[in-house]
C-alpha cells in the first residue's frame, strides 16, 4: 500500500494529522491539476480547498484495489476544478479592474508551458488529427465532460470517447 493510500485509510478513520500530511505531500501536484483546468490561481486554490474537503469526507470510499491513491486524489481535485469551471462559464468577465477582472501574472505553470515540455506537448498535439486534438482540448483545457463534447460537436457519445482515447494514446506515444 502506498503512503497516500495509508494516509487515506487514516483520514477515513478521522485522523486530521493524516489529512495534513496528505496535503503537504500532494498539494503542489494537485494544485497543478486544478491550474491546468482553470488557468487562474485563485480559482485553482478554491478547487484545491474544495477537493481536500471532499477527500476528507470521502476518504473511506477509496479502494486501493481499484487504482492508485494518487489517481483517486487527482480525480477528486479534477472534479472540484471542473465544478468551478462550469460555474465560471456562466460568469461574464468585464474589463473593469475595480471588479477584479484584471490580467493574471504568469505563473510557474505558465513558465513550464512556455518551456521545453510545453513546446513538446504543443508539437505532439499539432501532429494529432483535428478530431482527436479538438476532443482532447475540449476535455482537458475547457474542462468539458464527454457528453458535453458530444453535444457541442453534435456527434454520438461513443464516437467522441473513441476519438479522445485514440488521441490520448497517440499523444502518450509522442511524449514518451
Amino acid at each position: 500500500m502506498s503512503d497516500a493510500a495509508t494516509l487515506l485509510s487514516r483520514i477515513a478513520g478521522g485522523d486530521r494529522a493524516a489529512l495534513q500530511s496528505l496535503y503537504k505531500a500532494q498539494s503542489v501536484r494537485l494544485f497543478g491539476v486544478a491550474m491546468a483546468i482553470l488557468r487562474d490561481r485563485d480559482a485553482a486554490a478554491d478547487a484545491l480547498h474544495d477537493g481536500f474537503v471532499n477527500i476528507a469526507r470521502r476518504a473511506g470510499q477509496f479502494d486501493p484495489a481499484l487504482g492508485a491513491a494518487e489517481a483517486w486524489t487527482g480525480a477528486v481535485i479534477r472534479h472540484a476544478a471542473l465544478d468551478i469551471a462550469r460555474r465560471r462559464g456562466r460568469e461574464m468577465p468585464t474589463d473593469d479592474a475595480t471588479l477584479g477582472d484584471t490580467p493574471v501574472e504568469a505563473t510557474q505553470l505558465d513558465a513550464i508551458a512556455a518551456g521545453e515540455e510545453g513546446v513538446r506537448l504543443r508539437s505532439c498535439l499539432e501532429q494529432l488529427p483535428e478530431k482527436n486534438r479538438k476532443g482532447i482540448l475540449l476535455a482537458f483545457v475547457d474542462g468539458l465532460s464527454h457528453p458535453q463534447i458530444a453535444a457541442r460537436l453534435e456527434l454520438p457519445l461513443g464516437t467522441v470517447k473513441a476519438w479522445i482515447r485514440r488521441g490520448l494514446l497517440t499523444l502518450r506515444e509522442c511524449l514518451a
